[in-house]
């Protein structure tokens, strides 16, 4: 059964009300990297309709990613971005995917993301969350960026959390446990740091700068 543009947003408007949903339909949201966090952020705001995403990796789709990023054995070697955005368009196919197979440096972050409302960034190494931090924070100032920072091992759920740095850097996650110490990632850790992204992704656009 394939429903119609008409009948899935009159399902989103009965489950979201009618003016939180107009708000959805005209945002645009960038995800950064897309394995644990970034492709689970993306089910989450498929789901939502939100209207637009950017969605941004330069890698490819490898074994040691099913354990807790959202693909199947069928997309190994696939590119992230298309694997992804085929599963999206799975759940809605009237939103508009717009996709980049490539690495985020200082000097394309700022024209990848440039016409996002909000910015997420899902990236596993450091290094990379802070280059990617500093430069929409320069370049991009009115832009509210809502980062991961620790989610491996196996401790309580309820250590990750929602917290807001500056103006508009939001942080989400236990903040110290690190794959550096020696645990490694799992899908449940994972996905309940890819919901407060996803739920902080929300509160901004509907006005809330509050986590």
């Amino acid at each position: 059964m394939r429903l119609t543009q008409e009948q899935l947003h009159a399902a989103l408007v009965e489950r979201h009300g009618a003016d939180i949903q107009q708000k959805l339909d005209r945002a645009a949201v960038g995800i950064a990297g897309l394995g644990g966090l970034g492709s689970n952020i993306a089910v989450f705001l498929a789901r939502l309709g939100v209207g637009r995403l950017v969605l941004v990796d330069f890698d490819t789709v490898e074994v040691s990613n099913l354990n807790r990023q959202h693909y199947t054995m069928r997309d190994l070697g696939r590119p992230k971005a298309d694997a992804l955005r085929d599963q999206l368009i799975e759940i809605n196919p009237y939103l508009d995917y717009e996709t980049y197979t490539t690495r985020v440096t200082p000097e394309n972050a700022p024209q990848l993301f440039a016409d996002c409302d909000v910015v997420c960034e899902a990236f596993d190494r450091a290094d990379q969350k802070a280059m990617l931090i500093e430069t929409l924070l320069a370049h991009l100032p009115d832009t509210p960026i809502v980062s991961g920072s620790g989610m491996a091992g196996c401790g309580s759920a309820n250590a990750i959390r929602t917290e807001r740095r500056f103006t508009r850097l939001y942080l989400c996650g236990d903040g110290t446990s690190d794959i550096a110490d020696g645990v490694g990632l799992m899908a449940p850790r994972v996905a309940v740091c890819a919901a407060h992204e996803a739920t902080m992704v929300l509160r901004l656009l509907l006005g809330y700068t509050e986590p």
